[in-house]
């Protein structure tokens, strides 16, 4: 039963990713592009989620971590940047 709980999962997701692309190419305003590539993250972590699920093995989960502290630090700096001109003060 869970796999098809996970199968199900996977496609909803798999789905999410593809709009996710498509909103980062055919997006007008930059912030737009940058709340979609928030999004890609947060959806590719819970496809990383639901692999170490399928897999049964915690490492997926620390990469999970590491993958959701890059996303957040990198919007925040965008975010920044496009407010103020320097990452860097």
């Amino acid at each position: 039963m869970t796999a098809y709980a996970l199968l199900f999962a996977f496609g909803c997701f798999g789905i999410a990713l593809l709009l996710n692309l498509w909103k980062i190419i055919t997006a007008e305003g930059v912030g737009d592009r940058v709340l979609a590539l928030d999004t890609l993250v947060i959806n590719a972590i819970a496809v990383l989620v639901l692999v170490g699920i399928q897999e049964g093995t915690e490492v997926f989960f620390e990469a999970t971590m590491i993958i959701a502290i890059f996303g957040f630090v990198s919007t925040v700096a965008y975010a920044r940047f496009m407010l103020r001109g320097n990452i860097i003060e």
